[in-house]
């Protein structure tokens, strides 16, 4: 019976040993060196440094980057934003009531600020504007970061 990939009985001892942490350092420095050569061999690398052990380059070598060309990436990117108005619950059988010059009432006040949502998430309250025939938003309250996180832990 003749196996290629077949390990010693004594590997594999040391091997479960060495999962388990049962081993020595002069022993687990012993397995560690077997298991580096038994790996060198499998991938056809007859040279192989167990203790260089250094795969990483340092993170001082590695090239900076720009975080201007970060920020390019997302500029690009298109996002829903929304003025809500204001909600309601209604049951469905009062929807299907629902007839042309209907009135369906609010929870938000008349004069009070709008909600500004990008993406649902709020950022913004303002008052409705027209220009040129068309409806807008001035923003009067831009919601800070903090308050946005706050919000989100609700």
């Amino acid at each position: 019976m003749s196996d290629l990939n077949a390990k010693p009985e004594s590997d594999l001892a040391a091997a479960e040993q060495l999962a388990a942490g049962a081993l020595s350092a002069a022993d687990e420095d012993a397995a560690m060196a077997d298991w580096a050569s038994a790996l060198a061999e499998q991938n056809g690398n007859d040279e192989i440094n167990p203790a260089a052990g250094a795969v990483f380059q340092p993170l001082s070598k590695v090239a900076p980057t720009s975080t201007h060309n970060d920020i390019d990436m997302i500029l690009d990117i298109p996002v829903q934003m929304t003025v809500e108005l204001g909600r309601t619950k209604i049951a469905i059988r009062n929807l299907l009531q629902l007839a042309q010059g209907s009135v369906v009432e609010l929870d938000g006040l008349a004069g009070e600020p709008m909600d500004v949502l990008v993406n649902g998430c709020l950022i913004a309250q303002g008052e409705v504007v027209v220009v040129n025939d068309k409806f807008g938003i001035r923003l009067t309250d831009i919601i800070t970061p903090s308050e946005r996180i706050r919000k989100l832990n609700r």
